[in-house]
Formats: structure tokens, sequence, C-alpha cells
């Protein structure tokens, strides 16, 4: 797959189909890569791809900190992942996108419709991440991640990261730019040097900003009141998918769709018809 360089960062993506661009925020959590659209759960059930790439231009990117793209340490904001997302459309000569986004990928959707409203023709928010127990278990990680730096300090987390190769959803010690160390060895080289004090001010800002509401995360509701880009939006319900984050998403953008339906239902057909129908109608 192609690597281009967005805002200094690497970032590595894959185009597939032809038609009406549509630009894919990965599902994953904090290892949302371009693979998680086809294997990753309810992606793997319904095949997305499969369908969509029938009728769209489909650019899926590992989102920065994820899989191969780089990363940078700062204190990382929804807006963070809207400016390497516009910088794709920007190298691919899009002017304007249909947007999709599953999981954690659904939150810099809407960010960036609200920052680039002109730039945003539809948008499909899939199983969108949220709820109290979502908050909780993301706090807790980072929390995991900042105990195991004080007491161990910052080589120790490229150590470890170097031996259990795993990203931050997979082993909470190794912390947010767990991928990034381990696929740059520049990047480890500097992130081991940095100052341990000022590093963990970085760390809680960023959680701060990505984990600051029990609703959705990362976003203001009077801004999503004004937003007028119409929005399908199909419900999860577990722990990280809550649905009363879709319900959110519903109450507070005024051209939205809820697929009400149970996750059971949420088959591989019946998903292709909606989304198929939403985009294209």
């Amino acid at each position: 797959m192609p690597i281009t360089i967005l805002d200094g960062i690497s970032t590595r993506y894959e185009v597939m189909g032809e038609g009406p661009p549509l630009l894919m925020f990965s599902p994953g959590g904090f290892d949302a890569t371009v693979e998680k659209w086809s294997s990753l759960g309810i992606y793997a059930k319904v095949k997305p791809l499969d369908h969509l790439s029938k009728h769209f231009k489909c650019i899926m990117f590992d989102r920065r900190e994820c899989g191969q793209s780089g990363g940078r340490v700062e204190r990382v904001t929804l807006g963070h992942f809207v400016k390497q997302a516009k910088a794709l459309l920007d190298h691919l000569g899009i002017e304007q996108a249909h947007l999709m986004g599953g999981c954690m990928g659904c939150s810099p959707v809407a960010a960036f419709a609200l920052a680039h409203p002109e730039m945003v023709l539809k948008m499909v928010l899939y199983w969108p991440v949220g709820g109290v127990k979502y908050r909780m278990s993301g706090q807790l990680r980072f929390a995991e991640h900042l105990g195991f730096v004080t007491r161990h300090g910052m080589q120790a987390v490229v150590d470890l990261v170097k031996e259990s190769g795993k990203p931050f959803g997979g082993d909470p010690r190794g912390g947010p730019w767990a991928s990034a160390i381990k696929s740059d060895a520049v990047f480890a080289e500097a992130y081991a040097a940095l100052d341990v004090e000022r590093y963990k001010v970085t760390v809680v800002g960023m959680q701060q900003s990505l984990l600051d509401r029990d609703t959705v995360s990362g976003l203001v509701p009077e801004d999503l009141l004004l937003c007028d880009i119409p929005a399908f939006i199909v419900p999860g319900n577990d722990g990280s998918h809550a649905t009363s984050a879709a319900r959110y998403f519903q109450e507070c953008l005024p051209k939205s769709e809820y697929w009400d339906v149970a996750v059971e239902n949420q088959t591989e057909a019946a998903t292709a018809g909606k989304l198929l129908n939403f985009l294209l109608g």
C-alpha cells in the first residue's frame, strides 16, 4: 500500500473501487488500520467494503499512531485526526467526499464535518464509541500506561513494545505511541529520550481531550446541533459502543437517519442495502 507524508507524519493508505470518493475512518480503537474494515467483529460480518467498493472510490488509511502510519508526541485531539484526513484528500486531489467512520472513527468524521462542511457530502457513523463504560475503560488504559512510565521510564516503554509488538489497545503499558515505536526506529529513539514529567502532562491532556464525557467524547453538542450534513447512524450495543452514543448523535445531528435495528439483525444484506440507499439516494 502507498505511504505518503501528511503534516510531517507518514500515512499508509489504500484506494479501492471507482466512483464518488468515500473517505473511511477505520475502526479498531487505538489500532485503527485499513485491515479492520475487513477483519474486525461486525465489519467482518457485514463486509462493507465488498459492497461499497462496487459503487464508490473507498479511501482507507491507518490513522496516525496506528498500524504503519507514524506519529508525533503531542496532545492529540480529534482535530489532529481531521488534519490527517483532510491532508489525504488534498494529496489525492479530492475536493468533496462522503465520509464513513467505524467505532472510534465516528467522532473524527463528525469533527471533520464541523471543520470542513464544504467538503462533506454525507456521513455514515457505524457503531460510534461512547458511554460511561467506554469512558472508564479508556481512562484506565491511559492510567495504566502512565503508571508504567512513572515506575520504569521511557526506555522501558520502548523495550516493552519492541518485545511484545502490541498496540495500545493490546497492552496499555505501551501507550498511545506504541505502534509508531514499533514501526519507526528513529521515532523510538527520540521517544526514549523524552522528559518523563513533560511527557506525562502531554498524555494526561490527550486523555482528557479524547475521553471528556460519557456520551460521545471530544465533540461539543452545540456545534453538532448546527451541522446540516445528512448522517446515517448504525447503533452498537456493548461496553465500548453504547447504544446511547448512537442515540446521542441522532439527537444532536439535525439531518440524521437512525437505523433502529438490533445488532443481531444487522446482517450483511440488510446493512449493504441501508448504506447504499443512503449514500446513493
